[in-house]
């Protein structure tokens, strides 16, 4: 074969340090167009944003030369550099040193595009503890309860 194809799609889920709300809808859109500006540069594709003051959700597909990590990453440190300049903050925001990231097949991207879309409707019901432990279940990932925090 001559050339290499891909396709590689994930949703990725991270939480702000301590779980603090600081996300709110005063800075959320600026935040969510700043996210898919690094993302084009780093040549992916973000296909939906969405997330509650404590976390963030992306659906983004990326190239094969693009370390899911390096994304993570990248996208973290540019935004909370930008986000602590705005000096809009009650203190410095950061975020959470892990994440999740969940492949996702072609046939449910537009099934997970919605559950993005509607976090606020998901989180009537449960905390995003329990969201994030649910998704670490679904897609099989064995986790130790005392690093879920961290």
């Amino acid at each position: 074969m001559a050339g290499s194809f891909t396709k590689l799609v994930y949703h990725v889920v991270f939480s702000t340090k301590d779980r603090y709300p600081w996300m709110d809808a005063s800075i959320r859109d600026e935040l969510f167009a700043f996210t898919a500006g690094v993302i084009r540069n780093l040549e992916g594709s973000q296909l939906q944003i969405g997330g509650m003051p404590d976390h963030l959700h992306l659906l983004v597909r990326l190239p094969a030369s693009l370390p899911i990590s390096h994304l993570l990453q990248t996208v973290k440190s540019n935004s909370t550099r930008w986000l602590n300049e705005r000096g809009q903050s009650r203190g410095r925001l950061s975020w959470q040193r892990g994440y999740g990231a969940f492949t996702v097949s072609e046939s449910q991207v537009d099934v997970v595009d919605a559950y993005i879309r509607n976090q606020a409707e998901h989180h009537r019901t449960r905390s995003f503890e329990e969201e994030f432990r649910e998704l670490l279940r679904k897609h099989h990932i064995e986790f130790d309860e005392r690093f879920m925090l961290g």
